[in-house]
């Protein structure tokens, strides 16, 4: 037999006990230590990950449960952009859109003395394009130019209007009306990335 368990076995009960004791406490210890412990990180490690997967879910479900009102609004946005696109014309679609104004008062009964675009003045995604009019003519026959103007599927505000020579012309109020029209139109994204490129005056 071992010694050291010869030695062990001839002391007194009490010490046995203690020793017994203490060999429990480190083997207890030891599994606690690298057993124990390494799986109880490793459990910390998949709760989290389980949380982790969990949230992703519970997003993923919120986004699929919300897809059909997103849809929505994605499409009302689609039609929004392109009534967008319909009121503000390219450059391409100016002339022809000027041409328009100027048979619209044509129709009206005007006589056009003054029809002259002036220089464009870009903003952020859009010029604005002002035109100085100069009309002769009833009131009767601005009042349906200007309603006609407002009913163009393109934006063309009128601005800065004055009445001149008022006279009356066989039971007529004839008169001269200045104004200045202003459309609209979209830039595109090479003028929008030289216009960014222009110093900015001080």
């Amino acid at each position: 037999m071992d010694p050291q368990v010869e030695k062990i076995l001839k002391l007194p009960t009490k010490q046995k006990i203690v020793i017994l004791v203490i060999a429990l406490a480190v083997e207890a210890f030891a599994l606690l230590w690298f057993v124990y412990r390494p799986k109880y990180q490793e459990l910390d490690g998949i709760k989290a990950q389980l949380s982790t997967l969990q949230n992703e879910i519970d997003e993923k479900s919120r986004i699929a449960n919300n897809l059909p009102r997103l849809q929505r609004e994605y499409d009302q946005l689609n039609m929004e952009l392109a009534q967008a696109l319909t009121e503000l014309p390219n450059s391409k679609e100016i002339p022809s859109l000027l041409t328009n104004i100027t048979a619209l008062g044509k129709n009206a009964g005007l006589d056009f003395l003054v029809f002259r675009p002036k220089p464009e003045s870009p903003k952020d995604f859009y010029a604005e394009v002002p035109v100085d009019i100069n009309v002769y003519g009833s009131y009767y026959s601005v009042a349906n130019f200007f309603a006609a103007v407002a009913n163009l599927p393109r934006i063309v505000n009128i601005a800065n209007v004055s009445f001149a020579d008022i006279k009356n012309v066989n039971n007529r109020m004839m008169t001269k009306v200045t104004c200045l029209a202003t459309t609209f139109r979209f830039l595109d994204k090479k003028e929008i990335k030289d216009d960014k490129k222009k110093p900015v005056s001080k």
